[in-house]
This record gives C-alpha cells, sequence and structure tokens, in this order.
C-alpha cells in the first residue's frame, strides 16, 4: 500500500506487531498509535488512537517523523509477525522495522519480553527526520518526567518506569530535533532494564531471530490451497491476540472503538471472552496451529475449578481477573473525538448461557488429540461435567444472549443451541473414554435441548428459526445451528431460516446482527462474523458459488494490511468497532477452509 500525505484522521488502517504479551498498533506514517504495558488489558501508554489530553498530535504515540514526507507504504515482512514502513521524500526516504521479539531462547525457553523494537535506516538521499516519543500514563492523564542516560531515557511517573535504549542522538531525542539520518539506528522501549549488549547487535539478533520463528511457525501451518496469504495474516493474528503466560484470549487489542460513528458502543475487548476463545482455538486447530488451544485449556480448567456452584463468567481478565469494574476514562476523547472511552467491561456481571457449551467446545479436541503433550482425561471430563451441568440446566432460561444486552433477558436460541453442543460433545468425550453410562445420560440431554429448540425457536410466521423462544425476531446467530452440527444444512427450516436471514439482514457481501432495535437503538454498521457464518451456511445447503462471492467481497473490506475489525459501515466500506477483532480473524480462517478447491483438483 502507498498513500500521499494527506489530511490527518484516525483510521483502522493498522498494523498489529507483538509477541503474545504486549502488542502495538502502527499506523499508516510508521507511528505507534496504542500499545498498552505490561501486557494487552494494562495502560495505554501510547493511546493517540484515542486522542490525548492536550489535543496535541503527537501526544501519546510514538512517532519517527520524515519532515518533507510525501508518500507513505506499508507491509509485513512475509510470513511474519514485522511490520516494514516507508516513508519518501524530496531529501530521501527511510524504512522503519516495527516489531516485539519472540523467539526460542536457550533450553528451549520462549523468549517474549515486554519490549518494543523499531530500527530505522535511510534508504535514499539525506534523509531529516525527528523522533517523538511521548508516553503517557494512567490512561493518559499523567506525562511522566524524563531521567536522560547517555543511551537511555527513562520515562517515569507514579512508581511506574519504562525505558527507551538507543544508538541515536539522546540529545536529539530529548528535544525533538531534525537530524540527518545517515546510517541505521535503533530504538528499543521496554522495562526500565539494562540491556546485555549493544543497541544495534540487540536489535539485529532480535530480528533475525524474530522472522526465523514466525517463518517456522507458519511452516508448520496446514493451508487451504487458494487464499493462502488472508489465512496466514488471519492466523498469526490470532496468535498475537493469545496472552502466552495464562494462556487466555482477548477479544481484541483496543478498547472504546465506537461500532458506528457516534453510537457510544464503545465497549473495552481486551478481555478473554470463553465464546470468542472457543472460535479462536477452532479456527486454529483447523490449520494445525494447536499449541494456543493447549495453553487456552490450562486457563479453561482453572476457571473450572474455581468455579462457584458451577457458575461461570462470560468473560475475564486474561490473568484469570473476575472483576471488571467498568469505568469512563475522562483524559481521553474517544477515537475521532467520539467518547466515551471505557476501561473494564459490565459483562462480567452477566448471565450468558451459552458459555457453558463453548467452554466445553473449546476444550473437546482436548481429549482426542494424540498430537498434544498435555493429556486430557477422566479427571478433566469430571471438571467439564459441572458445566455441562450448568448448561442442561439453564439452556431454557432468560439471559443476556451473545450480543451482551444490557436492559432486557430473554430465552435466547443461539444460547441453547451452544448448551446443547456442550451437551453433545459431553456425550461423544465421554464414549470416547468409555464412560458409557455418562455418555448415555448426556446424548438424552444433549436430544431433550434439540426438542426444545425445534418447537420453541421455529416461527412459521418467519418461517424461520428467531432470536429467542417464542420470539418473532430475526438473528443472525441461529445460524451458528449448522455450524456446531445441531440441524442438518438441507433441513428445509434451517434452508428457509437462511432465505429469510438474507431478505432482511444481508447488506451486499455483509450483514447485520438482528433487525430488532436494541439498547442503542437499531444497529447501524454490519457485524463482519455474521457475514462468515452466512456463508459458511450457503455453502453446506450447496450455494457454494454465492458463498465464494461473498467471501472475496468480505476479503475486500480488510484493511491494506489484511486485518478486519469488527464492524463495517455496508455503504461506505470503513471499519469501525474494536481492532484487530478475532471473530472476524476467524471467520477468514473458516471461510477459506470451507471453500478453497483441494490440492488434488489441481493434479
Amino acid at each position: 500500500m502507498i498513500e500521499k500525505l494527506g489530511a490527518e484522521k484516525s483510521t483502522l488502517d493498522l498494523a498489529l506487531i507483538g509477541n503474545c504479551c504486549i502488542s502495538a498498533l502502527i499506523d499508516r506514517r510508521g507511528r505507534i498509535v496504542w500499545s498498552c504495558f505490561p501486557r494487552f488489558d494494562g495502560d495505554p501508554v501510547f493511546h493517540s488512537l484515542l486522542g490525548g489530553p492536550t489535543g496535541e498530535p503527537a501526544d501519546g504515540s510514538f512517532e519517527i517523523e520524515l519532515l518533507d514526507a510525501a508518500s507513505f507504504s506499508q507491509s509485513y515482512i512475509n510470513n511474519t509477525a514485522l511490520v516494514r514502513t516507508v516513508i519518501e521524500g524530496r531529501s530521501g526516504a527511510i524504512e522503519i522495522i516495527d516489531f516485539a521479539p519472540r523467539f526460542i531462547w536457550m533450553g528451549g525457553r520462549r523468549f517474549r519480553p515486554q519490549t518494543l523494537v523499531r530500527r530505522v535506516r535511510p534508504l535514499r538521499g539525506s534523509p531529516r527526520i525527528k523522533i517523538k516519543v511521548k508516553p503517557r500514563y494512567e490512561y493518559g492523564k499523567s506525562a511522566p518526567l524524563a531521567a536522560y542516560g547517555s543511551n537511555h531515557i527513562r520515562y517515569i511517573s507514579s512508581g511506574v518506569s519504562l525505558r527507551l535504549t538507543t544508538d541515536a542522538p539522546i540529545d536529539y531525542i530529548a528535544g525533538e530535533t531534525a537530524f540527518i539520518l545517515d546510517d541505521q539506528i535503533n530504538l528499543i522501549f521496554g522495562p526500565d532494564e539494562t540491556l546485555t549488549s549493544g543497541v544495534a547487535e540487540t536489535a539485529r539478533d532480535f530480528e533475525e531471530r524474530t522472522i526465523q520463528y514466525w517463518r517456522e511457525w507458519v511452516h508448520r501451518l496446514a493451508l487451504p490451497l487458494e487464499w493462502q496469504d488472508a489465512v496466514i495474516r488471519a492466523a498469526i493474528t490470532l496468535k498475537l491476540c493469545s496472552y502466552e503466560p495464562t494462556g487466555a484470549i482477548v477479544a481484541a487489542m483496543t478498547t472504546s472503538i465506537p461500532e458506528a460513528a457516534g453510537s457510544a458502543r464503545n465497549w473495552d475487548y481486551r478481555f478473554c471472552w470463553v465464546r470468542d476463545a472457543f472460535f479462536v482455538v477452532r479456527a486454529l486447530n483447523s490449520l494445525a496451529a494447536v499449541r494456543t488451544m493447549e495453553h487456552y485449556f490450562r486457563w479453561m480448567m482453572n476457571i473450572v475449578a474455581d468455579a462457584s456452584e458451577g457458575f461461570i463468567q462470560p468473560v475475564y481478565g486474561i490473568g484469570l481477573e473476575k472483576e471488571l469494574t467498568e469505568k469512563d476514562i475522562l483524559a481521553l476523547p474517544g477515537y475521532r473525538g467520539m467518547g466515551p472511552v471505557r476501561a473494564g467491561n459490565l459483562a462480567y456481571r452477566q448471565f450468558q448461557h451459552d458459555t457453558y457449551g463453548n467452554m466445553i467446545l473449546g476444550a473437546a479436541q482436548a481429549f482426542v488429540d494424540r498430537r498434544l503433550f498435555m493429556e486430557a482425561g477422566a479427571v478433566e471430563y469430571a471438571r467439564l461435567e459441572t458445566v455441562g451441568e450448568q448448561a442442561f440446566l439453564l439452556h431454557d432460561k432468560p439471559d443476556a444472549g451473545m450480543w451482551e444486552l444490557r436492559t432486557r433477558n430473554r430465552p435466547h436460541t443461539s444460547s441453547a443451541i451452544m448448551c446443547w453442543a456442550g451437551c453433545d460433545r459431553l456425550a461423544k468425550i465421554g464414549h470416547h473414554l468409555g464412560l458409557a453410562d455418562s455418555a448415555h445420560m448426556w446424548r438424552q440431554r444433549a436430544d431433550q435441548i434439540k426438542a426444545t429448540v425445534f418447537a420453541r425457536s421455529w416461527s412459521d410466521k418467519r418461517q424461520a428459526f428467531v432470536e429467542s423462544f417464542g420470539g418473532q425476531n430475526l438473528d443472525a446467530s441461529v445460524l451458528l445451528m449448522a455450524e456446531v452440527d445441531m440441524i442438518d444444512p438441507k433441513d428445509p427450516r434451517f434452508v428457509s431460516t437462511v432465505d429469510q436471514l438474507e431478505k432482511t439482514l444481508a447488506r451486499g457481501p455483509f450483514m447485520m446482527r438482528y433487525e430488532e432495535p436494541d439498547d442503542f437503538g437499531a444497529p447501524e454498521t454490519a457485524f463482519n462474523v455474521c457475514a462468515f457464518w452466512r456463508l459458511d451456511a450457503l455453502a453446506r445447503i450447496g450455494r457454494r458459488e454465492q458463498a465464494r462471492e461473498i467471501f472475496e467481497g468480505l476479503l475486500a473490506a480488510r484493511n491494506p494490511l489484511g486485518l478486519m475489525s469488527e464492524d463495517t459501515d455496508a455503504a461506505t466500506g470503513e471499519a469501525w468497532g474494536n481492532f484487530p477483532q478475532t471473530y472476524s480473524m476467524v471467520g477468514i480462517i473458516n471461510g477459506a477452509m470451507r471453500l478453497s478447491r483441494h490440492w488434488e483438483s489441481t493434479v
């Protein structure tokens, strides 16, 4: 992608870097505009994506500015999580390589420090640059004091200290002084620790090892024949959204990107939803990237072991935190000034009964996959049965549903579908483990839930399965019936449901979540994962060419780096919602795996 210099406006044309411990978002001009420390849900030290308290453009960002910049191009280094930004001007051109180090260290240990590395070199001419490093703490409230050393700057506030270590002139960075870049410089930002070797040597070594790590990881993926570049980028992105120290998987890296302009649908997604994490695990499993599932399985077992009377929250902190108290951040104006900015998410207090089924689905493969280093057996199965008890008990009870409605509860069809899936998988796991009595009991319970769903969610008036028991409104989430194998996709009732959803909710290749107004009125933007559910359903019922056409349309809606947010304005194609959204990236993998021609078809 090459872009000419133009008016300033925040967009979601961002690149993601990370190492499964921290991450950063980099805009098309090479500025770090979002990065939280010491982990994904931490303090956004760089937060200019959501504005800054002073209104200064560089506030809360890390910018390497070419003074006479005229155009920008940005791309990932092939099959890696490293980003290359090239900035061209009359005086010359520069290249910025950005990454978070990740590789295998001595003794097989994974090395993933809370560190960002930026390497800048001249490509031609005599480019003049400024380096502007403007971190802020406490969600933009506090400007740190800077303490200068011979080759580092410490940014200190309220006992927190981060360090920039560099071989660039410290005086130039401190004064934001323009200087001619006549040789490569390196900037390493992270914990206030001294490097064990030189800056240039460290940065070069980290870059080479990190490139090697990602290329070896991609090399092991089981890819479809078609759309491989899209799948690789989606897979790397999903892995970057996993917090490896605990196994949690965040729904997105950001908070408070509105779902539509001025909608106030601004939520914090930097936590682990049991529902979203299951879909991530399943997508990566389909590519043979099973280590994420192993880490997530351990995270889930900790939740199950600690569950009080079987209750499981829909969302937890990535360190298993239970309370995610929601508060408004007054220091930051929000994305394009569209507040509020929120930290925390009240969804942790909701009842979302599909959580129980998703928990079991996320663990199911671990009981049968012989490739895994871990072993799941009778003890883990017994723990999952406590989750299944809740799924069966609550499958027809009112809840907030998967869309997390804040002002009404109903017996949601999507919740009942996932409760069925949980009981169904427990029956299958029990059979695999040779526990005949348990397998029989769970099969009976699954059959009972299925009968209830088919009787109470079908609407003769709408000729479709509807969003809640006894309701009349359409909701794209019922498409999950086929995806979790609850119904034969050729069943006339399911085919009719797909037809009715297309007539009502489809917007070109995109799809709305539901038709009924919610707490904030009628949704204005399409929810990306619903479009992927749609094409999956179409492929299953035999409309493969239509599904492929929709898939191509959705791929065209990705940003220039191949990433997707939560929502898309169907009229303008603009991205909205938190970014990058794991649901959307999962859809890319699932769509490609469902629709790609087989390798044998080319022989």
